[in-house]
């Protein structure tokens, strides 16, 4: 096929949007409980946040930019016109997105809970919202002055903000001031305060309506006649850019670079449709954003990520939750490296514990016999028991090495963090490698048993964040193969000392052998089809979107290879095309659990071949990032992951279809008459059912 044309992929924002639609979607269910329709709207708005910070900023980049602004992109787009089209498209989703909120309200008013403003207050409440300000608000609380001569003071993004208009009257001539206060969201003072209620009703307020209520005694000091606040909020460039000072270490260059994208160019402005004119005008000549097409009116409360940590006041209108399982081949209180000894282990979070993974590195941490430990760490959790293990085991006398990476997008100011307790903890830290982001997932416990030192490895498809497990869908593979044990050590061999070359017999790691190895297994599904044999390709993943890797399934799609694709994210391979994929389907799940896992599986004449991956089918996954994908050998663990995908296949309750012509449709619409099948719930059943057999 050559180069790809362009117009026979989707664009990747456009489709990344399109899964943004997909989690709106699970809002304006009516099938979802309440209070989790809102905590999907919290997360729509923090999604199109990042999207703003990361892809947009870097849209724009481009069309600075005198090599790229006029470049061709998926769909066929120059820059320019792809910005005006993600701005039609948000501006759409915008207006649903606020009818959603309000048909939630009026259905949580039905079940007697309601979201009150400054103007709705009892006098009973009125004394609780005006004690809370001097208790807890009033503190954290500076008003800037505004002056439009003046330089605007630093104000950070993704914080929400209060533009605050004075107007008074002196001889006969309006006079105005204008203000900026920060609405303080934080652990100490949440977005949301419970009010004191009566009658059963439970009542909820922002503490931007509780500010709005006491802006007369936060202004007392001015004279005015009218006084109003509408809310405005705006996002920056996310890039880090690094400095070239080479007496720097990484780490103090990653701390310049966070301090630095705190002051980079705003990207996006939303403000309070009511807001006047004269202070958005104002608003917007401060930040410079004259030109920019992403200014865009909102509702009152605009933006409302905030919607995550909604109050939970009524678990009946929540989503149950599925406490997770044991496994069936690990007693309680046993050894863990002894059954991984036995057997082969592959567990499926959130359905599965997470806490196996923290046994493991804790057993290894005390056990006299194991020498070394070897770990890649991208996001963990606060107060991380993963990171408590490790300095243990440090302290307990293993040689312990961590590679953390510090250009995790949003989390760089926590690793290094992380990085200086792991030090602290005599820990070795390799911070990643530059030019290449380490993603992978892989841990290696290296013990001496008898003459021999062996390996006991853990390859993952997601983070070593026990908080994440509880609502991530992944999977984690533990295995005694000293083969992969083998190419394990070299990984991070490779990782210490990146001149040294190495080449791996199982894994497959990027950016040296992935692509080659799916390539490879693409190919012989082609041959094997038009020999007349059994062929098929079986993907799993959060993003398709490296234009090598679609052309090759274009490619066995028109071999008659049979291509079945289930993607959460952006999917820039467009399924069901007349002469190009007509054998690709592709589906989409958005359920109360994020899809996070990735695996593929290749029909192999009847002896299928399947792997579990770190990596997503992207460019930077397969060329600039440091990724694992290991084979699953035992036919116990294939068939797991076989069952897996089968059952999310059959999904007619929140799958979607990616075929161009029917984005985004249920596919319950076009599956009248068979059985319901919730993946998750079905899934949950699944490994519970195991569980009982054995």
């Amino acid at each position: 096929m050559g180069n790809i044309n362009k117009s026979l992929l989707n664009n990747r924002e456009l489709s990344w949007l399109d899964f943004n639609e997909r989690v709106m979607q699970e809002a304006q269910d009516t099938s979802v409980p309440l209070l989790q329709r809102l905590r999907f709207l919290g997360i729509y708005s923090n999604n199109l946040d990042e999207f703003y910070k990361v892809r947009v900023a870097g849209l724009e980049r481009k069309i600075a930019s005198k090599k790229d602004h006029s470049k061709r992109l998926g769909g066929g787009y120059t820059p320019v016109e792809l910005l005006d089209k993600i701005k039609k498209k948000v501006e759409a989703l915008q207006q649903r997105y606020n009818e959603t909120f309000a048909e939630i309200l009026h259905s949580l008013e039905k079940e007697n809970i309601f979201i009150l403003n400054e103007r709705q207050l009892s006098e009973p409440q009125q004394v609780f919202a005006k004690q809370y300000f001097a208790d807890i608000l009033s503190p954290r609380i500076v008003p800037l002055m505004i002056r439009k001569n003046t330089k605007l003071p630093f104000l950070q993004d993704d914080n929400i903000y209060l533009a605050v208009k004075l107007t008074n009257k002196k001889k006969g001539k309006e006079v105005i001031r204008y203000s900026i206060i920060q609405v303080p969201v934080s652990t100490a003072s949440p977005r949301f305060v419970v009010l004191p209620s009566e009658n059963g009703r439970k009542e909820v307020m922002f503490i931007d309506d509780i500010i709005r209520l006491m802006l007369d005694d936060i202004f007392f000091m001015f004279e005015y006649i009218s006084i109003e606040a509408h809310n405005f909020k705006f996002s920056r460039d996310a890039e880090i850019t690094l400095d070239d000072d080479v007496s720097q270490s990484l780490v103090e260059k990653m701390e310049t670079g966070v301090y630095k994208r705190l002051f980079s160019r705003p990207v996006r402005l939303t403000y309070d449709k009511e807001m006047p004119q004269d202070m958005l005008k104002l608003i917007i000549n401060k930040f410079g954003l004259q030109k920019s097409l992403n200014v865009s009116p909102d509702s009152r409360y605009g933006q409302l990520r905030d919607l995550m940590k909604f109050p939970k006041i009524a678990p009946e209108l929540e989503e149950p939750k599925l406490p997770p399982l044991s496994h069936p081949a690990i007693p309680q209180y046993s050894s863990f490296l002894n059954v991984i000894k036995k057997q082969d282990i592959i567990l499926n979070y959130p359905y599965h514990k997470f806490g196996y993974f923290i046994d493991f590195l804790r057993e290894a941490a005390v056990d006299p016999k194991v020498e070394s430990i070897y770990i890649t760490l991208y996001r963990v959790a606060e107060h991380s028991k993963v990171i408590n293990a490790l300095i243990n085991a440090a302290k307990n006398g293993k040689h312990v090495v961590a590679v953390v990476e510090l250009l995790a997008r949003f989390d760089e100011e926590h690793n290094i963090d992380t990085t200086e307790a792991l030090q602290q903890g005599g820990v070795k830290v390799i911070n990643g490698i530059m030019g290449l982001k380490v993603h992978s997932k892989l841990a290696l416990i290296r013990r001496r048993e008898g003459v021999k030192t062996v390996g006991y490895t853990y390859v993952g498809t997601g983070n070593f964040n026990e908080t994440t497990a509880n609502s991530y869908t992944d999977l984690g593979f533990f295995t005694y193969d000293q083969e992969i044990a083998d190419d394990a050590l070299q990984v991070f061999n490779f990782l210490d000392n990146t001149h040294v070359r190495f080449e791996c017999k199982h894994l497959s790691v990027s950016p040296y052998q992935m692509r080659k190895r799916f390539i490879s297994l693409i190919n012989k599904e082609i041959t094997n089809a038009k020999a007349g044999k059994p062929a098929y390709i079986y993907l799993k993943m959060n993003s398709l979107t490296d234009e090598t890797l679609i052309k090759e399934l274009y490619k066995a799609s028109m071999s008659r290879v049979e291509i079945r694709i289930i993607v959460r994210g952006a999917c820039c391979l467009k399924p069901q095309m007349e002469g190009i994929s007509e054998n690709i389907r592709g589906i989409s799940i958005v359920d109360k659990f994020l899809e996070h896992e990735r695996f593929m599986i290749f029909c192999n004449n009847g002896e299928e071949v399947t792997y579990i991956s770190s990596a997503d089918w992207m460019i930077r996954n397969m060329d600039k990032r440091v990724e694992v994908a290991a084979p699953i050998k035992d036919k116990r663990l294939k068939k797991i992951i076989r069952d897996i995908f089968e059952i999310q296949w059959n999904d007619n309750v929140k799958a979607r279809d990616l075929d161009t012509g029917k984005l985004n449709v249920y596919i319950d619409e076009e599956e009248h008459g068979a059985p319901e099948v919730r993946s998750q719930t079905a899934l949950y059943d699944y490994f519970s059912k195991m569980a009982i057999k054995q």
